[in-house]
């Protein structure tokens, strides 16, 4: 990847230290190698520290066995629909576009009440994406795609959403195997003819379960669920293990399956076990169950493999999408705590309080596109997610697409976008809950911003780019290990307690990565820093298949990783930091470089992102 900042940013801090710390790559596999399989296991919002001997001895195996990726992360923002775009094609942000879980699209999208800013977990949603951007929003083959072409059977299972987006353009059940929640609605991607047969012939129903009582997230005095998500999850791990996997070994031919785990995220982000308190936030009995949870599936997998002779031939592949931390919704600042709401604690944030306090700030009126643009008056507890800002809604001067820790501004007006991006940033560095700005390249330099180029935000993608993206204050309850008891301000309906990702904290950025398989080294501590966007670089270099670009900002292959002849390989670590605003206020970003592949590791303002001090 190649990240080149305009002449107006040389005047930014840049300061380069070389890391110590040198490993072994290697030299590529001869071309007769034996043709492996591949399983890409996403355990969505899994924090490395979480896994253990103990209570989690599955994941905890084949980082120990395999490949453990010390220094991994996930790319900003730290949300899942964007990060599987990564995991799916091997490119940054600014490249596919999927910028975050909630983006504005730039029409109205009927499967998301016409809303402009839709929510991405959604089959139906996608499909519309789709057939506005030739055919594929992310504008980019994935690995699931090259695989398919090359005549492998090729199957994503789990979660909605970021399963579809592993093979998006695939919508007929077949060659590409697509079962998510939606599997069996009138919205879901359909079951072919086989599948339909085979699931029969096992007694697994042809309609996946729904979440139960682990989708029910509670409300300011009822609080979340208390389970984890077992049984929609035993349905996805059993069409995988009964079905897919003995399907694959009839074939006689390679395969790349990616099996998506809801949890933890899912049970992280609705737990009850911390209503309106920090401690002990996504750290109590309910989250556990759920690391349990995925632990467990992923032994049945695995078992599975065993049983059909296809271990020795299967790499599996481990990551999460991001890290995960508690809510705050505290803030002294805000201009929307002053507001009273029927389901808001008093003094809290509500949801969508960005969209509340920018409105309030320039003065102008509030509408929510989710609802018909209907006006919003928050002075008579209305509330709305996102945000149209303007004089009228079908000509707003600023969206906000709220996402959790942080947000993103798109300023459409073309007519005052300039000015009103000093305007909004003016606004930002005045609230306490604001901790790090990143403002589109083509708006240049404003005091106390980086360029979203910076961080991998500015590329080839045909979507809407943001104008602005707001990272939210992060910090740490002090258990003595940060990333494990991260805490930060989440735009979101859920409560101060529960669990939420997305902002730029180490506790967010810190994904849990791991390999296991003929391919990679046995019990090899790899500490050069990786991404989500290397998984797909790697698996297609073990598998020999070539993926083509449109757009320059990719991962690289983990050479370090694989069983290869050696050769060694440093890495850079770097800070950059912005010019300060009239009140002092720095971006700083804290990343890794080998070569010229970026890994974001931190940013924000001093003292208000976990990672970055006073």
């Amino acid at each position: 990847m190649q990240i080149v900042l305009p002449k107006i940013y040389k005047t930014f801090l840049i300061v380069a230290t070389v890391t110590l710390i040198t490993v072994l790559s290697v030299s590529g596999f001869a071309k007769t190698r034996p043709q492996h399989n591949v399983i890409i296991f996403i355990t969505d919002g899994l924090r490395p520290s979480k896994v253990n001997a103990q209570e989690t001895p599955n994941l905890n195996e084949i980082r120990q066995q395999g490949v453990n990726f010390v220094n991994s992360h996930s790319l900003f923002p730290t949300f899942t629909t964007a990060n599987a775009s990564a995991i799916a094609t091997g490119h940054y942000l600014g490249d596919t576009g999927d910028f975050s879980n909630t983006i504005n699209v730039g029409f109205p999208v009927q499967s998301a009440n016409n809303s402009p800013v839709p929510f991405l977990e959604n089959d139906a949603v996608l499909g519309e994406l789709n057939q506005h951007f030739d055919g594929n929003y992310l504008n980019e083959e994935s690995l699931l795609d090259a695989a398919r072409k090359a005549g492998f059977s090729t199957a994503a299972v789990g979660k909605i959403g970021p399963v579809l987006i592993q093979d998006v353009t695939q919508r007929t059940g077949k060659p590409t195997i697509i079962i998510d929640d939606a599997t069996g609605s009138p919205t879901g991607i359909p079951l072919s003819s086989e599948i339909t047969e085979l699931l029969t012939k096992n007694s697994i129903p042809l309609t996946s379960p729904t979440r139960g009582d682990n989708g029910k997230s509670g409300n300011s005095k009822v609080s979340g669920t208390k389970i984890a998500n077992i049984f929609q999850q035993q349905y996805f791990v059993d069409v995988t293990t009964k079905v897919l996997l003995p399907l694959f070994k009839q074939r006689q031919k390679p395969f790349v399956l990616i099996y998506w785990s809801r949890d933890p995220d899912g049970t992280q982000h609705n737990q009850g076990d911390s209503l309106n308190t920090l401690i002990p936030g996504i750290n109590g009995p309910t989250s556990l169950a759920a690391r349990q949870n995925v632990d467990k599936n992923l032994a049945q997998i695995r078992t599975t493999l065993k049983q059909l002779n296809l271990e020795a031939s299967t790499n599996i592949f481990v990551t999460a999408d991001h890290g995960f931390s508690t809510i705050s919704k505290e803030s002294k600042t805000s201009y929307s705590t002053t507001l009273s709401y029927s389901d808001v604690p008093k003094g809290f944030l509500p949801p969508g309080f960005l969209a509340i306090d920018i409105a309030h700030g320039l003065k102008l009126s509030l509408f929510d596109p989710d609802k018909q643009n209907a006006a919003v008056d928050p002075t008579q507890d209305q509330l709305s997610k996102n945000g149209l800002i303007g004089k009228e809604p079908n000509k707003p001067d600023v969206l906000v697409a709220a996402n959790g820790g942080s947000d993103l501004i798109y300023l459409p007006n073309t007519a005052n976008r300039q000015a009103l991006a000093k305007q909004v940033v003016d606004l930002l560095l005045k609230e306490d809950y604001v901790s790090g700005l990143f403002v589109d390249d083509t708006l240049g330099s404003i005091a106390g911003t980086l360029p979203l180029s910076a961080i991998g935000l500015h590329g080839k993608s045909h979507l809407p780019s943001p104008a602005i993206a707001v990272n939210f204050r992060t910090f740490d309850t002090g258990c003595g290990e940060p990333t494990a008891c991260g805490v930060e301000v989440a735009d979101s309906s859920l409560q101060q307690g529960q669990g939420m990702h997305g902002s730029f904290s180490r506790a967010d950025t810190y994904n849990n990565m791991a390999a296991i398989g003929p391919d990679f080294k046995k019990a090899f501590v790899d500490r050069v820093p990786v991404s989500n966007a290397d998984v797909a670089i790697t698996l297609a270099e073990i598998l020999n298949l070539q993926i083509p670009h449109q757009g320059e900002l990719i991962g690289r292959v983990l050479h370090e990783s694989l069983v290869r002849k050696a050769r060694k390989i440093s890495f850079k670590s770097h800070t950059l930091t912005s010019q300060p605003a009239s009140n002092g206020l720095k971006t700083i970003l804290k990343y890794q470089t080998v070569g010229s592949t970026r890994y974001f590791d931190v940013a924000g303002f001093p003292g208000r992102t976990l990672g970055l001090a006073k």
